[in-house]
């Protein structure tokens, strides 16, 4: 097999913002297998919180033997993007030589259209108000929170998009004491989920807290051997194909976290259509999909993905799978 592997950069239509940082574009890696008749591809966004980097992710994808499969690529690499580009490009792949799609080869039903939350970047009470009336026509809405100060900007979006489903996403960055004196407002403002609010390392605290809103593992559930320390915590997972290291092993994973009991959320990173088609097979009646990160892009690949008032549709085959 012949692996290409190559820097694209999308940029953003506005500034993203959570609790870690600002950004301006999307760098993602782009991995292209070939047997010479035909060729699979797939996407990663390496991500700093993992200590990846675009630079040690290409290097992972360089020393890969010439030859391997998509078993014996989880014992080639760890769980992550690196694998998660090549995972999927193994897929894409095969599909092409069996002349059929994606979700058969994985046994699954025909996937249809899933509707997707769509994210509100970290800003003042008033930006995220005014971000939130713009997009209040949205059934569900992503708000970014992460400081000690929130409850302004909870309010704000609230007031901005009175009828939407709200979520929220601490990305790690709240107390234990600040989400105990945040939990009754949530209830009291109709969120229906809050994403990791406290650091990953952290997270013990959640043992016997109230829950009254489900909690949603990110940063603490990357794949299957995260799930015994999750219990007693969290309520939902998320499952994201650059924490997982791909399709194959994001399926393993729903199907365990959902046999021990929780709910499951199919999450993103920000990348093109090409990150998020796989994860389309994988969101298929789960309780959140979040899969818009095409939406926040100024540009995308071609034969994109397409959102509309269903939600976020299965690729076509000429985009994926």
């Amino acid at each position: 097999m012949q692996v290409e592997i190559s820097r694209d950069v999308f940029r953003l239509a506005q500034v993203f913002t959570i609790s870690r940082g600002s950004r301006t574009e999307a760098k993602v890696l782009t991995v292209r297998i070939s047997d010479r008749t035909h060729q699979g591809w797939g996407e990663c966004v390496p991500y700093a919180r993992y200590d990846e980097t675009l630079d040690s992710v290409e290097a992972e994808i360089a020393a890969l033997p010439a030859e391997f499969t998509r078993d014996s690529l989880m014992d080639l690499l760890p769980a992550g993007a690196a694998r998660n580009a090549v995972d999927c490009a193994l897929w894409d792949l095969e599909a092409k030589r069996a002349g059929k799609r994606a979700w058969d080869l994985a046994g699954l039903p025909i996937p249809g259209p899933e509707i997707t939350a769509y994210t509100l970047s970290l800003d003042t009470p008033e930006k995220m108000q005014a971000q939130a009336a713009a997009n209040a026509h949205r059934p569900l809405l992503k708000i970014k929170l992460g400081t000690p100060d929130d409850m302004p900007r909870l309010e704000a979006v609230r007031a901005g998009a009175p009828d939407a489903t709200v979520i929220v996403d601490a990305n790690e960055g709240w107390s234990a004491a600040v989400y105990a004196d945040l939990a009754p407002h949530l209830v009291r403002l109709g969120v229906a989920l809050v994403e990791q609010p406290l650091p990953a390392g952290e997270d013990d605290a959640l043992i016997g807290m109230e829950r009254p809103v489900p909690v949603c593992a990110d940063e603490s559930c990357h794949d299957r051997t995260s799930l015994p320390a999750l219990k007693g915590k969290y309520d939902v997972v998320n499952i994201k194909l650059d924490k997982t290291g791909g399709l194959t092993e994001a399926l393993a994973l729903r199907q365990q976290a959902l046999a021990e009991g929780y709910r499951v959320m199919v999450g993103c990173m920000v990348g093109s259509s090409l990150a998020m088609a796989p994860a389309t097979l994988l969101a298929q009646g789960v309780m959140v999909t979040d899969l818009d990160g095409p939406l926040l892009l100024a540009e995308d690949r071609d034969n994109p993905l397409i959102f509309d008032d269903a939600g976020v549709h299965p690729p076509k085959a000429d985009l994926w799978g």
